[in-house]
């Protein structure tokens, strides 16, 4: 059997556990603890370490799906837990302009230290205030449409929107993966 590592990373409430929690197969494994510091005006509760959860996709497939945590100041786990991926995807809340500059900085550093495919998860983007999927891509950074990875909407309380969100990662891991047998 065949497991693929995926890594689900953003900044601060933007929906990470909730994605892995509506997925997963089986019971989370989380690190949630009681917010202390500003995160607790956003949530009572946040990941410290990570989260983890097991999917299996198809019959030789399994996806090994693991949470960072949001705050920078846990960016050891980013780091530990990105070396062995093998694409992630970057969730950011399409309604908190705010946190674009984080998930900048989370897709940085995370793009800086492992070359796989990435898709870009909009949450909440059913929200009246959420900004237009091609705003947020130059807020990221992506200032061309050339080069930008696929951007999809996500509803992390969704199954059905939490799967095809990770078709869409797996198609581009596909893709990836069939370039770099073409440079070989």
């Amino acid at each position: 059997m065949e497991i693929m590592r995926i890594v689900v990373t953003g900044p601060v409430g933007s929906g990470k556990s909730t994605f892995i929690r509506t997925i997963s197969e089986i019971e989370v494994v989380d690190t949630d603890c009681r917010a202390t510091d500003e995160v607790a005006t956003l949530k009572q509760k946040t990941t410290v370490a990570m989260d983890f959860g097991r999917l299996q996709f198809g019959p030789n497939v399994a996806l090994h799906l693991y949470g960072t945590p949001g705050q920078e100041r846990f960016d050891f786990m980013w780091d530990l837990l990105i070396r062995r991926a093998h694409a992630f995807i970057l969730l950011v809340s399409s309604h908190r302009p705010q946190d674009f500059r984080a998930a900048r900085r989370v897709s940085a550093f995370v793009r800086h230290r492992a070359k796989i495919p990435m898709v870009i998860g909009l949450s909440h983007a059913d929200n009246p205030n959420a900004w237009p999927a091609e705003e947020i891509a130059i807020a990221l950074g992506y200032l061309s449409p050339h080069g930008r990875p696929p951007m999809v909407p996500v509803n992390a309380l969704d199954p059905a929107s939490v799967a095809a969100a990770l078709a869409s990662l797996v198609r581009a891991y596909g893709r990836y993966q069939a370039s770099q047998a073409m440079c070989s």
